[in-house]
């Protein structure tokens, strides 16, 4: 089980301070979907080290999902599971509000002391990122999550199946 957990908390906290909206954790899955495609498409490599699955509604990457879920029940984790680390990396950097609603839970970040560390990331996958959350900054979760599907990757995929 890896993932990038820093630059993931560094992604977050840049969108953070671009003001992005309707930042959840169905947008940022999304995003991260998007930038990781984009990179891969155009420098042969992904950004965050995360393997996505295509789902009925949206790509979704399977490690940072399931610690979502987790956060969002509020599941108690045994000491020695890397999921455990994996979520305490992320909150090193920010706060997770666990808003219920009526049929769903959402996660919203919250920016702390740490702030934005674009030296984690090379020129190329600054490029990258800059690109696809200025494109998508102002839209809503299920706008995005269509702009996916319009993806032949995606659209080709079976659910359930790994897209990238």
């Amino acid at each position: 089980m890896s993932c990038n957990m820093t630059k993931i908390a560094n992604l977050i906290l840049y969108m953070l301070n671009e003001q992005v909206k309707n930042l959840n954790d169905k947008k940022l899955s999304i995003m991260l979907f998007l930038i990781d495609y984009n990179h891969l498409e155009h420098c042969e490599a992904k950004i965050f080290d995360e393997k996505y699955i295509k789902s009925a509604r949206n790509p979704e990457p399977v490690i940072l999902s399931e610690l979502f879920d987790i956060i969002a029940n509020a599941e108690e984790l045994d000491e020695e599971d890397e999921r455990l680390y994996l979520i305490q990396e992320l909150l090193a950097f920010l706060d997770i509000e666990i808003i219920t609603k009526d049929k769903f839970v959402e996660l919203h970040f919250i920016k702390m002391e740490e702030e934005y560390d674009d030296t984690l990331f090379s020129k190329d996958e600054l490029k990258t990122i800059y690109k696809i959350v200025s494109e998508y900054t102002d839209a809503s979760p299920r706008n995005i999550a269509n702009a996916c599907f319009k993806i032949e990757k995606v659209r080709k995929c079976e659910k359930g199946k790994v897209i990238i």
